[in-house]
């Protein structure tokens, strides 16, 4: 299948906002996960979070519109509106037939659901703001996007857990692939830092509750880990086939050359230990993308910082790579700014090019101690080297697979 450019980022996380400031905290290895204080989380097992704190101040949408949205959806306008100017698009001189947007996320938008069903109890249904229902469920991000640039092209939601993103990125890949549209706007966007999300998130049983020392919860890979910490944020690239890329002169910050997808199907929330079907979604993106193990420069991790998914994740790893594991440089810079479930794939990806683009591995931090030394880890400080096909992992409960092969573009 073709290769399809990538020409746009949009970032929003709490790592930064905007690639500039994105990239300078991730290089550096800058933690960004710190105590909730948006409302009281002291009695929840878990109640530490990357979360961002200062959304108004990069917004271009109006106070009116705001009031009709959940913060996910915020976040996804914002992040689209950076990611087109990023890629010199303006989108009055596009036909809105022919622009599509596909994005994920894993639990949709609880802060304005609630605030309105709070308020349901209380004052009866004279209290509920008329647009709820369209404010908190998964896809509303994807339509208040639509309706503020007028596209009109087949679009698509994807709901898959942790690899909703990645899913969806792989989606828009396939649909410019048989040049369906000219342009799709592709990532997704996750608000878990509510009261209620945090509930959710905390009987999943994976959180760190390592809540006295935030900045070293998140340790993926390593023998003190204790669980995730969650992350909200939004991450939106603008994907086009490469001659109309190279027709307008665009930069590209790289290919998406192969995706593959799977399910475990043992559990409806762990993985199958052996990591097979893992190995089987990476082994299916590297024959869409017609590469070899040997030609992977740099690995991804999903890194969710619980037994069962690092290990699975590593074994998933040596059914692919072998001995040649040892010597690929794998990061897991999510362990800075937090989880962010159905956007943590785009993220990753984000991170991916900006690697590529600095010729620069960034770190996965609080990584003091391996539980295993299968992975070349990249840990503590970022690390020059040059990637020129990098690999892509995000997974989620009930054992699915995600897998991306990105190659690196032209600046």
């Amino acid at each position: 299948m073709d290769k399809i450019a990538i020409t746009g980022i949009g970032v929003v996380a709490p790592s930064g906002i905007g690639t500039r400031q994105f990239w300078a905290n991730i290089k550096a290895g800058r933690s960004a996960v710190k105590e909730i204080t948006r409302f009281d989380a002291s009695k929840y097992p878990s109640h530490i979070a990357g979360q961002i704190d200062d959304l108004e101040k990069y917004s271009h949408v109006s106070a009116r519109l705001l009031k009709k949205i959940d913060a996910f959806s915020h976040m996804a306008l914002i992040a689209a509106e950076m990611s087109m100017q990023d890629a010199g698009i303006d989108i009055k001189n596009e036909d809105p037939n022919l622009v599509g947007i596909f994005l994920g996320n894993a639990i949709g938008g609880w802060l304005y659901a609630e605030t309105e069903l709070r308020d349901l109890y209380i004052e009866g249904r004279e209290g509920v703001s008329p647009y709820m229902a369209s404010a908190w469920f998964p896809a509303a991000p994807q339509g208040q996007v639509s309706i503020y640039y007028g596209i009109k092209g087949f679009s698509k939601t994807v709901v898959a857990d942790r690899a909703s993103s990645l899913m969806a990125i792989g989606y828009a890949r396939k649909v410019l692939a048989k040049n369906k549209l000219n342009m799709i706007l592709a990532g997704g966007m996750e608000a878990p830092v509510t009261p209620y999300a945090l509930l959710c998130c905390n009987t999943y049983g994976a959180l760190s509750e390592n809540n006295a020392h935030p900045e070293s919860a998140y340790r993926p890979f390593d023998k003190r880990r204790d669980g995730f910490v969650i992350g909200e944020g939004a991450g939106i690239v603008v994907m086009e086939g490469i001659a109309r890329a190279k027709k307008r002169k665009a930069n590209i910050f790289g290919y998406i050359a192969g995706t593959g997808n799977s399910c475990d199907g043992v559990d409806r929330i762990n993985p199958a230990p052996d990591g097979r079907e893992l190995a089987r979604a990476i082994n299916l993106a590297l024959a869409d993308a017609g590469a070899k193990a040997e030609e992977i420069d740099f690995i991804s991790l999903d890194g969710l910082a619980v037994d069962i998914w690092d290990n699975s994740e590593i074994e998933g790893l040596k059914i692919v790579f072998g001995s040649r594991l040892k010597n690929i440089p794998a990061s897991c810079p999510k362990s800075m700014f937090g989880n962010l479930l159905g956007a943590s794939g785009v993220l990753d990806l984000i991170t991916v090019l900006l690697a590529m683009e600095h010729n620069l591995v960034p770190p996965t931090i609080n990584l003091d101690e391996p539980a295993a030394v299968s992975l070349n880890y990249v840990s503590k400080e970022a690390r020059e080297y040059k990637i020129n096909k990098a690999l892509v992992i995000s997974r989620g409960r009930g054992g699915i697979n995600s897998a991306l092969v990105v190659e690196k573009g032209e600046r």
